[in-house]
């Protein structure tokens, strides 16, 4: 688990960032343990929501958790500008739902706090790989159990305030699915078994060599009558091999696209050839192959319910933010 992912969720100010699985980067007013946010005027104040100071360094802390969530993303100079004030403006949404979080009663709120804290350290590796984690965003323990307990403050509000109003009828679920056939034409599947001989970037040429050469070792014992399933439990680098290679059913854009491609230009119970993937060499067996089936209104009602629900409660909670910065006093010091 990333602690930058789980803290970007309540900075984006959607219905996921209130599911309790996200961590706010506002006004924890803490001081950072991670030396490269030390640096001197972090603690000044970049913007003021009525009257409640949000820092430099919490912009920054919010900045790295944005890029963070998205490997390998640059921001070009010019429009660094326009990153930051994207930062400030989820730092502001985000203490303005906090603020009015803080009108209603939430029992037990520390205790639930510490569960919460329990949880997510109990989703690292070892201690020290959650140590790490905490100084990539700047933050303590103690800071990051204070923010955790607004991620529940602000949880508990939209729950209570927003998510619990919103409905949707079934002639809201009929509409969407007249109006939108082509979300429910349903899609062309397949079912595959494979063995993988895995490589990696640190392999020397000679070392892929000899392991596109197991593979095609391992296509020919197949291809000659040894069981499929037997050959990957005892040869497949993929986890799958605890099931004999089976993958189960997939369509398309749900696999690495040249494994997608092989897989689905087979007839069913062939074997292909040895096919490259970046994960290594495959030998891929076709098990079934399903035509697309329209999807049925009965079929597709309860995730249209989950799909417009969500979408109503993330329109009323924009609503809510919209006007609450309208009543707000907030200052920019950008």
């Amino acid at each position: 688990m990333k602690l930058a992912r789980y803290a970007k969720k309540v900075m984006a100010v959607t219905v996921a960032a209130m599911t309790l699985a996200g961590c706010s980067v506002a006004a924890s007013n803490v001081a950072p343990s991670n030396p490269g946010f030390a640096s001197a005027g972090l603690a000044k104040a970049v913007a003021r929501v009525n009257g409640t100071e949000i820092t430099a360094l919490e912009l920054k802390r919010a900045e790295q958790i944005l890029l963070a969530n998205k490997p390998g993303m640059q921001v070009p100079p010019l429009l660094q500008k326009d990153f930051r004030q994207q930062a400030l403006n989820q730092l502001i949404s985000t203490e303005l739902l906090f603020q009015a979080s803080q009108k209603l009663k939430i029992d037990d709120l520390d205790h639930q706090a510490e569960l919460k804290l329990a949880q997510v350290k109990a989703g690292f590796r070892d201690p020290a790989q959650y140590s790490r984690e905490l100084e990539k965003i700047g933050m303590d323990e103690r800071a990051f159990l204070t923010s955790i307990r607004r991620d529940l403050s602000i949880a508990y509000f939209v729950n209570t305030e927003i998510a619990s109003k919103v409905t949707v009828t079934d002639g809201e679920i009929d509409k969407f699915y007249q109006d939108n056939p082509d979300k429910f034409k349903g899609e062309e599947r397949v079912r595959a078994s494979h063995i993988l001989v895995a490589v990696d970037a640190k392999m020397s040429d000679e070392e892929k060599k000899a392991a596109r050469q197991k593979a095609g070792m391992l296509r020919e014992r197949v291809v000659k009558g040894e069981d499929f399933a037997k050959v990957a439990q005892e040869f497949s680098a993929c986890p799958s091999s605890k099931q004999g290679g089976d993958l189960g059913y997939f369509g398309k854009g749900r696999m690495d696209p040249v494994f997608e491609k092989a897989a689905f230009a087979l007839t069913p119970v062939a074997v292909s050839e040895v096919v490259e993937s970046r994960y290594g060499f495959h030998v891929i067996k076709l098990v079934e192959k399903k035509a697309a089936q329209p999807i049925s209104l009965a079929q597709a009602r309860e995730s249209i319910r989950s799909y417009l629900r969500t979408k109503k409660i993330n329109d009323a909670n924009e609503k809510f933010v919209g006007d609450a910065r309208k009543a707000a006093k907030i200052d920019v010091m950008l």
